[in-house]
């Protein structure tokens, strides 16, 4: 397993995924513990000067002017962490929680922080160890950043709080799970509490996640798509590359060529090419593919500008300069990961809706051209593909839902001070779920194209369609009597999430993009 190595310099959005999914190990680089030891040698004179500082000095939020006198400066930061604590419902995926804590090390190592290096050395242990704290599902606002999901995870630090167990998934203490670790629990000094919890680093490190994830879905969404369309005997014409160079967003030529390409070398589409009812003008949710995923692709890559920005960034209140001021900033505030996720929440709820009025097209016998009813060759007493439409129907609604902006939804909290908040948590958290529906909404697609291919036999498909036939005929059986049709979607669902299938068509046709 490969080491990720955190300097003062940043990590890349592939390191902080190779520790969130794969477990790869941590370690500080010795710039990165210089630039700690810089920054708190400054907070550590500010503190024998007696100068006021917010959250070193003061209390926090609505209770900034309060003062705090030197010897209870540490009891202020325990205190935090245990009041910040506060949230309630389901616990996040250990993916999550991982990148929380790599990213939260990846900004104190900035040197920005004024925090001890053993503090950042204490949550990189953690993840080493693969102590992964309990962190419920609701409590950040996303600003000033995502307290709460943070303070769950610092608790720990001290010995409290509690871990997912890696084998049971059960809620285990988190003063036993250091001891099993043998790790000891950490004494929080002056500012350290509140630099382990004033970040952005849940919604970025979702939004990390989301990005990979939507980034190779929208490829399949080409695959599908390519596959519904040459099982409907549609045509590939509005695809060429010309077309799209005379309207030149760079995500629809992208989607285009990988679906132009897709078609080819296939007897199926052969079998109509001259054929002038078949090849006039194809209905929206074919020939506009390209435009549609091609969009939901732009706003991907702007998304994904977003996040690489927030990788570079000092995200804590109040930062520590290197000329000695200690300054309060707003970088904590998460808008432009919010808007990010809520604008990335849209293109990837309307690749879902044009998949899903594809698949209802696919089993229309009015509109098939010369497929059975629900792709069901007993059509009757058979129902064939019906209900799986219905599902899909049901999840392009729920996306529908989850599509609305969270960014918008500010309520103002800490007695007037923190007036305004950017919802980031929420978007991010459901932009996930958008994501995992679409995976279903493209499986219930690649289940019907494939169906509607085997139909069309003796004529044989594509590269890509025979790829996808043997793949998913070997797990979804051939057009027949009806069975359980559950299973089935389920592993078509496996292989849309997974690479099997594109790694098989991109052997015949060269990469995918």
């Amino acid at each position: 397993m490969s080491t990720v190595m955190i300097g003062p310099d940043g990590m890349t959005a592939a390191q902080v995924r190779a520790v969130a999914r794969d477990g790869a190990r941590v370690e500080l680089s010795p710039g990165a513990v210089a630039a700690m030891a810089r920054s708190r040698d400054i907070v550590e004179s500010i503190e024998r000067d007696g100068r006021p500082v917010y959250g070193v000095s003061t209390g926090f939020g609505a209770l900034a002017s309060s003062f705090v006198a030197p010897d209870r400066r540490s009891e202020l930061q325990h205190a935090l962490i245990r009041s910040h604590a506060a949230g309630v419902g389901a616990p996040m995926p250990d993916e999550v929680v991982r990148a929380m804590l790599v990213l939260r090390v990846r900004s104190l190592a900035l040197g920005r922080s004024g925090v001890r290096p053993l503090l950042a050395q204490a949550l990189l242990d953690l993840l080493n160890h693969r102590i992964t704290p309990w962190v419920p599902e609701h409590g950040s606002l996303g600003a000033s950043g995502d307290l709460a999901p943070l303070a769950h995870c610092a608790l720990v630090l001290m010995g409290e709080g509690w871990v997912r167990d890696p084998d049971t998934g059960d809620r285990v203490d988190g003063a036993v799970a250091l001891r099993r670790a043998g790790l000891a629990p950490v004494e929080l000094a002056a500012k350290e509490g509140l630099a382990l919890i004033n970040g952005t680093d849940g919604m970025l490190g979702m939004l990390l996640l989301a990005v990979e994830d939507a980034g190779h879905l929208f490829t399949m969404a080409d695959v599908t798509a390519a596959l519904a369309i040459e099982a409907m005997l549609g045509s590939d014409r509005p695809f060429q590359a010309d077309l799209h160079t005379i309207r030149p967003h760079p995500g629809q030529g992208v989607s285009a060529g990988n679906i132009h390409r897709l078609l080819q070398d296939s007897a199926v589409m052969d079998s109509h090419r001259d054929d002038l009812l078949h090849a006039v003008q194809d209905a929206y949710s074919m020939r506009c593919a390209p435009q549609v995923a091609g969009a939901a692709r732009d706003t991907l890559t702007f998304a994904g500008a977003v996040a690489g920005r927030e990788l570079r960034s000092v995200v804590d209140n109040p930062v520590v300069l290197p000329d000695g001021r200690v300054e309060s900033t707003g970088n904590f505030h998460g808008a432009p990961l919010g808007f990010a996720a809520d604008f990335l929440a849209i293109a990837a709820a309307e690749v879902g809706s044009i998949s899903e009025r594809r698949v209802d097209r696919l089993l229309d016998v009015n509109r098939s051209r010369g497929l059975p009813a629900f792709l069901s060759p007993d059509a009757g007493v058979n129902s064939g593909l019906m209900i799986a439409q219905y599902t899909a129907a049901g999840i392009v609604a729920e996306n529908r839902r989850l599509a609305a902006p969270a960014s918008v939804d500010s309520v103002p909290t800490s007695g007037m001070q923190e007036d305004h908040v950017s919802m980031g948590w929420a978007a991010t958290r459901k932009l996930r779920t958008v994501l995992d529906n679409l995976t279903s909404l493209l499986a219930v697609e690649l289940l019907a194209a494939v169906r509607g291919l085997q139909l069309r036999a003796p004529l044989r498909p594509s590269p890509a369609g025979q790829a996808a036939v043997e793949i998913v005929g070997k797990l979804a059986g051939e057009p027949g009597p009806d069975v359980f049709l559950a299973p089935a979607l389920e592993a078509t669902r496996a292989v849309v999430a997974g690479r099997e299938l594109r790694c098989a068509i991109e052997s015949e046709i060269g990469p995918l993009h």
